[in-house]
């Protein structure tokens, strides 16, 4: 039977409700942490060094990191400005890819000293399939993109077996969203020759053997495909870490499975600011909070409503404060900050009566939650070791520990 990881891709240091939720989830038996170089700019590694740092030796000397590089982001994407990393994919503006050698021994360098660890146990190549996708976009011939692919991991295989020689990193492998395409999908990511390429890597540097030992991709009720590739995986001895478990794709839509609660206070908070806002001065905010009531349950998924807090409610609502003095600015603030995370919560709500509806058909053996039935899923499935889950408030560990535990007694 699977178990759970611990997801940190939108974990930082910064946040205490962060740090605590990882840290119980260690405490309740969770012995994987998945991370990556570019998880919130380097900020997941230091939470989880951070956290480790608060427990003894005893409670985590069975935990697991797994790393991934590959993404030039943020920080990093301005260090490759100046430095000008090796083999990098320019596939957007502040999106610029390498699994170059030089690129991954610098990416090493600093998670061990991020993560304040001599050794990573695991390190994935993140997306390499990034070179395919600018591939397609520049016309190049299939059969040219894939001979690219294939030799660009090829270096990275050598790359990272001079690492496992050396110690700093104990075994590696792929995390790639292209395993779950299907074989005629033009993004599909083909792995039947991984293992040789391994194996060739390693010869060519004379270890015993190769130290390929993990992939990951997307699983979830709705995207099955990925589960031929997990089989595989597992004939041929390797582990699998199944991540996007309840953020699923079906017919070009993403779904949230996951049932969330009618917020109480949310019709209190939004009288309070159309009470506060009705006045001439703030007229447009109060439209805008009309505007956002009556829209609530139309947003397709929970990460469609985030994108457009940070894209456009956010901007306006700066706007519309600017003419505010301090005092009235501050007053204002603290209720809209109330609001919006009530409003969040029944977007969340809304979406999952929507999701209910739209993947009835899916779900109709399900007699328990959303959440459990897709987690369930996963967990009774043979070729998966891990699942992989962010849980970013102590609670929502409650809520995972309790449902394997629950599964468990099953």
């Amino acid at each position: 039977m699977a178990d759970f990881g611990f997801g940190t891709y939108r974990i930082t240091e910064h946040n205490p409700k962060h740090i605590e939720a990882l840290r119980e989830a260690i405490l309740g038996g969770i012995k994987l942490i998945d991370t990556s170089t570019n998880y919130m700019d380097g900020e997941a590694q230091r939470a989880i060094a951070k956290v480790m740092n608060l427990l003894s030796d005893e409670e985590i000397k069975d935990v697991e990191i797994v790393s991934k590089v590959g993404y030039i982001q943020g920080g990093t994407l301005e260090r490759h400005k100046e430095k000008k990393f090796e083999e990098v994919v320019e596939y957007s503006a502040n999106c610029f890819h390498s699994i170059s050698q030089s690129f991954i021994k610098d990416q090493i360098t600093q998670s061990l000293q991020r993560l304040e660890v001599d050794s990573i146990d695991c390190l994935l190549l993140h997306n390499p399939e990034y070179y395919i996708l600018d591939g397609i976009k520049r016309g190049i011939e299939k059969d040219d993109r894939l001979d690219g692919m294939y030799q660009r991991i090829f270096d990275a295989f050598l790359a990272l077996e001079e690492e496992v020689r050396a110690g700093r990193i104990k075994s590696y492998g792929i995390s790639s969203n292209s395993f779950s395409k299907h074989p005629d999908d033009e993004e599909y990511l083909p792995y039947e020759d991984l293992l040789s390429f391994a194996s060739d890597a390693a010869k060519e540097l004379r270890n015993k053997e190769h130290s390929f030992t993990t992939i990951e991709l997307p699983i979830n009720m709705l995207e099955t495909e990925g589960l031929k590739c997990a089989a595989w995986a597992k004939q041929n001895g390797l582990r699998v870490l199944a991540n996007r478990p309840l953020n699923a794709q079906k017919d070009g839509l993403m779904y949230r499975l996951a049932d969330y609660e009618e917020p109480r206070e949310y019709y209190y908070h939004l009288n309070e600011l159309l009470e506060l806002t009705d006045n001439e001065m703030l007229r447009p905010m109060f439209n805008l909070l009309s505007q956002l009531d009556q829209s609530k349950h139309k947003f397709g998924w929970v990460g469609e409503y985030d994108m457009f807090l940070y894209s456009q409610i956010v901007p306006q609502i700066r706007k519309f404060l600017q003419p505010l003095d301090e005092e009235n600015k501050a007053t204002l603030v603290e209720f809209l900050e109330l609001f919006l995370q009530e409003y969040a919560k029944m977007v969340a709500y809304e979406c999952s009566r929507n999701t209910k509806i739209m993947l009835k058909d899916e779900f109709k053996e399900c007699h328990a939650s959303l959440q459990n039935c897709a987690l369930k899923f996963l967990l009774n499935n043979e070729n998966i070791d891990y699942i992989l889950v962010g849980a970013r408030k102590p609670i929502y560990v409650v809520d995972i520990l309790s449902i394997r535990d629950e599964l468990l007694k099953d």
